[in-house]
């Protein structure tokens, strides 16, 4: 990038203020020196912001027109499953929402307003890809053909749930699917992404790992640690922010003083680009051009700018922390209603099939619905499986104690 004007006629800022050995300085020479290391800092500052400034690509603006020039890269039918699959993640996830406040499951986390972000990436990629999400990706599960009913079953922890209800709802994985079940402590996948992605490249696999986290992850030391790897082994793995405003109730300001996440991929010389995360045609295009990067020539940070419209999970009240009018503010920029327009205004779709997609969805739900309440809870001994080839007999001796409290327990 070259740099301002201005650096070319200071020369080497990195010279002003400094004082030669030899040199009495006098009360005039003082105030020059202090003068010009004013100068000197305020030159550094334009410098830093002029040549770490990112651009947002987008495509797609709020009332669903392309900007001039641009032709989607994807067919139609692709955008027209893109959008019935936000539509279905909207969906469940205002569901799960009403169950727990029901009392009928424990927790959840809502993807309200970045459902855009997920499958846009995931319909970018390929199906041999291995993806490490974060919790608000569950729209990269349905993309992939989890069903309703699965996740579901898995947000009742039964024993129908893949993870056997060991772990929290929300965090999902399919080994089938090639979706790493997703962890609570934030970040710690980001490293597990990029020694997948040095194992592809060892292996000379056609494949990449791409991991999703907020921007509340980049505070983590596992973002650097896992950053660094991948830039000095030449990874192939993708690292996907979502930038959505918080981490929890921390806002951007308090979290960094950066332009954001860019800068940071910068840093470790990684390929980065900055996408409106509601525009399904600047995640598609970006995401798909960044899984031809990281074959070529290695890691990629793609900071997606998107917003949580929603609480970050059943236990937080936004109220206390966010500015009055942020809401609404965002709420013309929904990836969901940007998407639609978009359809509407090409002849692909209309008030019918609309009608007919929330009929459906909310009619399948409601039958995963009552086949998760009907299901029993999983066994005693699947609390213990899956971690020893043999289990220890203290292990197995707990279990047996256990099973006291739990007659009716099938194990």
């Amino acid at each position: 990038m070259n740099k301002p004007e201005l650096a070319w006629k200071v020369q080497n800022s990195s010279h002003i203020g400094v004082v030669h050995p030899n040199f009495v300085l006098r009360d005039k020479h003082l105030a020059l020196v202090y003068e010009l290391r004013d100068l000197k800092e305020r030159i550094d500052r334009i410098l830093r912001v002029q040549i770490m400034a990112f651009e947002t690509i987008q495509y797609l603006n709020e009332q669903g027109d392309l900007a001039k020039g641009y032709s989607p890269k994807v067919a139609d039918d692709v955008v027209i499953k893109a959008y019935k699959t936000m539509v279905v993640t909207r969906h469940v996830d205002e569901r799960m929402l009403t169950l727990q406040r029901q009392g009928i499951i424990t927790f959840s986390l809502s993807s309200l307003g970045e459902e855009c972000c997920s499958v846009a990436a995931a319909a970018a990629l390929s199906s041999d890809d291995w993806l490490y999400p974060q919790y608000r990706e569950v729209g990269v599960m349905f993309w992939r053909g989890f069903s309703i009913q699965d996740f579901v079953h898995h947000m009742f922890g039964n024993a129908k749930d893949l993870n056997k209800g060991r772990q929290m709802p929300n965090h999902f994985g399919s080994r089938e699917l090639n979706v790493v079940t997703v962890s609570s402590p934030i970040a710690t996948k980001i490293p597990h992404a990029a020694g997948c992605g040095y194992a592809m490249k060892l292996q000379k696999e056609p494949t990449i790992s791409a991991v999703f986290f907020g921007d509340g992850a980049t505070s983590e030391g596992d973002f650097h640690a896992g950053m660094n790897f991948a830039a000095v082994l030449k990874v192939p793995t993708l690292f996907f922010c979502r930038n959505n405003a918080y981490a929890i109730s921390t806002s951007l300001d308090h979290q960094f003083h950066s332009d954001g996440i860019a800068p940071k991929g910068e840093g470790y010389g990684v390929a980065t680009y900055r996408v409106d995360g509601n525009d399904f045609f600047a995640v598609y295009d970006t995401v798909a051009e960044a899984r031809k990067h990281c074959l070529e020539k290695g890691p990629v940070l793609i900071e997606a700018m998107t917003y949580r419209m929603g609480a970050h999970s059943t236990s937080d009240d936004p109220t206390r922390y966010r500015k009055k009018g942020e809401i609404k503010e965002w709420q013309e920029k929904d990836p969901v209603l940007r998407l639609r327009r978009y359809l509407e205004k090409q002849g692909l779709w209309d008030d019918k099939k609309e009608k007919k997609l929330w009929e459906g969805v909310k009619k399948e739900v409601t039958e995963a619905i009552g086949v998760a309440k009907k299901t029993p809870n999983p066994p005693l001994k699947t609390l213990i499986e899956d971690v020893y080839c043999e289990v220890p007999k203290t292990l197995q001796r707990q279990i047996d104690d256990l099973k006291e409290f739990f007659p009716e327990d099938p194990s």
